[in-house]
């Protein structure tokens, strides 16, 4: 018996041995592969062909089941003509609507891929085409939020019609970014406006006085730096500060204003927000609707493609992302497991 459970484990560690050894060898080749080549992808989906097989999805869903089999042959005789019209280029769409997202940060991070995404969209848009960005964004840094309102501007500039869909929030930084577009559209309880400048730092000069602790700040030119976290402040460089935020207040209603001429820049350059009815009202706006009823509308007379440009995760960023969203998954169940027992709770 002692032989047999030695030649069982002896056989179980070569079984592990080999599994280590090619899970090894699979790792370095995805690595391997990965490391060659370019590392984004372009992935474009034509959101007519995804909402007209949704449609019938469900229409063979609703329909009775003696009903089914006619409707799907309905559907392949439709296929079959489209693909006729298509090939004699009847019936086809004369405009095309390309669909860009942008989620920001407050680093306006993702400006890079929205300016490389606007490259490839000048490239190949023709006359009557259009552009909608579904914008979300609070706000953030100011250079790189005109850097993405630059971005946008290409667009225009490149004569393309374009149009900024707002569906949650597009405040100070994202509001910035959305007059670029000839047609601003926002859900009826969008976040709009927060057109103003904010900036705070804390100082420690007192503290690190309080410990007999000194902290030099030397600069060569008058206002390098005008406040400080550790060195003293003082009213001066208290007054320049504020000066050089007003100076970048002006140039943030200037630029709504060269692109939205009609607004009375001043009533709502206070720094406050509205939600989307009331943008509307004032003018921060042009319509109200969601992003998909625009989109949706659009379908009539043009084809609608989403356009992505995607960077390849490396084997470990994948393996990080998947145990990241199962650990998420699995805190979120656990939350809405100890909410529903409250409720069970008698």
């Amino acid at each position: 018996m002692s032989e047999w459970l030695t030649e069982f484990g002896m056989f179980v560690a070569q079984l592990v041995t080999l599994v280590v050894i090619v899970g090894l060898a699979v790792a370095v080749i995805l690595r391997a592969r990965g490391e060659t080549g370019e590392r984004t992808r372009l992935r474009l989906d034509e959101l007519n062909s995804t909402r007209r097989n949704r449609r019938r999805r469900m229409q063979l869903a609703a329909s009775q089941p003696g009903a089914r089999k006619r409707l799907a042959k309905a559907f392949r005789r439709d296929d079959k003509e489209h693909d006729r019209r298509s090939r004699k280029g009847e019936g086809e769409a004369s405009a095309t609507v390309w669909v860009l997202d942008f989620h920001g940060d407050i680093k306006a991070s993702g400006t890079g891929q929205l300016a490389e995404e606007v490259s490839a969209v000048l490239a190949v848009a023709g006359e009557g085409d259009e552009v909608v960005i579904r914008l979300e964004s609070a706000g953030g840094l100011v250079h790189g939020y005109g850097l993405a309102a630059a971005e946008l501007d290409r667009l225009r500039q490149g004569g393309l019609s374009t149009t900024v869909c707002i569906d949650k929030v597009a405040a100070s930084g994202g509001y910035l970014m959305a007059c670029a577009a000839d047609q601003l559209r926002a859900a009826p309880f969008a976040v709009i406006g927060s057109i103003g400048v904010i900036a705070q730092l804390p100082n420690l000069h007192r503290l690190l006085k309080r410990h007999d602790i000194d902290m030099e700040v030397l600069t060569a030119g008058r206002y390098k730096r005008t406040l400080t976290v550790f060195g003293e402040n003082t009213e001066e460089g208290r007054e320049k500060f504020r000066e050089d935020l007003e100076t970048t207040h002006t140039l943030f209603k200037r630029h709504v204003a060269e692109r939205r001429p009609e607004l009375d820049i001043e009533s709502v350059a206070t720094g406050e927000i509205w939600y989307g009815s009331d943008a509307l009202r004032l003018g921060l706006v042009d319509a109200l609707g969601t992003s998909e009823a625009y989109l949706v509308e659009r379908m009539q007379q043009a084809r609608i493609i989403s356009l992505k440009l995607e960077h390849k995760q490396k084997l470990s960023d994948r393996l990080g992302m998947a145990v990241s969203r199962g650990v998420e998954h699995g805190v979120e169940r656990g939350l809405e497991m100890l909410d529903a027992g409250r409720w069970q709770k008698r």
